[in-house]
């Protein structure tokens, strides 16, 4: 009896199980560093607030200044707030890893913004970036937090 139970459990959730680590992880990080190499190059080509609001998830949420700005209107709405001219942010993921179940990935890496302020100073600022990607159900991936 004992048997028949593990053997009805496992018919019931080994379906599931080979859902969830079906796919091949190195495929999947390959898409997620595509994704990120072409939402810089989109930055490059149409400016920030059109790159980020492209490639945000609708519940994204970007960390500037410690402040969490949540959803595609609010992230718009801090762009739209920004004083920087001329202003350049060129950025390469150094790691991007992948959940198991391929649903969330997250990637890191150098960057680099560059503009001029309202007085005509220039700014050059370097960090690191972090990023969180959502897996999507059209099969793309948008990020979730930046």
């Amino acid at each position: 009896m004992k048997l028949l139970k593990t053997s009805l459990l496992l018919g019931l959730i080994g379906p599931c199980l080979i859902t969830v680590f079906a796919g091949d992880p190195t495929t999947w990080i390959e898409e997620v560093r595509s994704t990120e190499l072409a939402f810089a190059q989109k930055a490059a080509e149409v400016g920030l607030k059109e790159a980020f609001l492209a490639y945000a998830d609708e519940q994204a949420v970007i960390n500037r200044g410690g402040r969490i700005h949540r959803g595609k209107e609010a992230i718009a709405a801090w762009f739209d707030g920004q004083t920087l001219k001329d202003v350049s942010l060129v950025w390469t993921p150094d790691f991007v890893d992948i959940s198991g179940d391929g649903t969330l990935a997250y990637t890191y890496g150098p960057f680099t913004l560059k503009g001029t302020t309202e007085s005509g100073e220039a700014v050059d600022v370097s960090g690191i970036f972090h990023t969180v990607w959502k897996h999507q159900p059209d099969g793309s991936w948008k990020y979730v937090y930046d």
